[in-house]
């Protein structure tokens, strides 16, 4: 079963559902959760405690609002547009990331956070 959550940075506040999947729960395990966000294109990501390889889910491209686990950084990705790696309209992270979630609601109001601004992640359900 999905679990919802809470993705609050400063005045932005939106709800996700994490999947139903082994890396999907060991996030929603690992929560609460407050890290610092680094940006990079349309892209916020932050280290997470857990340790996941590739698994089904994995993509080397995304859709606005998914969420990913991106291995090799050990990261909690949001997306909500380009990266400097994409190529024309696609969203495209540094590399594949395991699709966990989604944002319920327009992620792209995470346009406004900053690097280094916190951000907090709990489960509402």
């Amino acid at each position: 079963m999905s679990s919802r959550i809470r993705i609050r940075s400063g005045g932005v506040v939106l709800e996700a559902e994490l999947s139903d999947t082994p890396t999907g729960n060991a996030i929603r395990d690992a929560l609460p959760l407050t890290a610092g966000a680094n940006t990079w294109g349309d892209e916020i990501y932050f280290a997470v405690p857990v340790s996941r390889g590739l698994d089904s889910t994995a993509a080397e491209t995304v859709d606005v609002g998914d969420i990913g686990y991106w291995p090799t950084g050990r990261a909690f990705c949001i997306f909500f547009g380009p990266t400097p790696m994409s190529r024309g309209d696609e969203i495209r992270p540094a590399s594949a990331v395991n699709i966990v979630g989604k944002v319920l609601g327009d992620a792209r109001a995470l346009r406004s956070v900053r690097n280094g601004d916190l951000m907090e992640l709990e489960v509402i359900s």
